[in-house]
């Protein structure tokens, strides 16, 4: 799933719900924003893991805690209460066409 398929999705949605002021789509960007940075927190913690090491100001190899471990939760509570705020936890479904089916 790209960007723009989430952001499609999410427009979508709120076109469903009647929600379209600047005020929703701003939060669609906001969120797509987050989605975004997820994906590289998520590519940083496979490429060093949870822990790594580094070395500090005194020449010496340490093992420091992957920070994009603890910022991944976090973005992804934001991004829930996003969707929240957007009213899309759940999806909303698609009108039917009436067109389809037996005439």
């Amino acid at each position: 799933m790209t960007q723009k398929d989430v952001k499609m999705s999410l427009i979508r949605q709120l076109e469903l719900r009647g929600m379209s002021a600047e005020f929703y789509m701003d939060l669609v960007n906001d969120y797509i924003y987050y989605w975004s940075l997820k994906k590289k927190l998520i590519a940083d913690i496979r490429k060093k893991g949870l822990r790594y090491e580094t070395v500090n100001g005194n020449g010496m190899t340490v093992e420091k805690a992957n920070e994009s471990v603890v910022n991944l939760q976090k973005t992804t509570a934001t991004m829930l209460k996003i969707l929240a705020d957007l009213k899309l936890k759940e999806p909303v479904p698609e009108p039917e066409n009436p067109t389809d089916g037996y005439l």
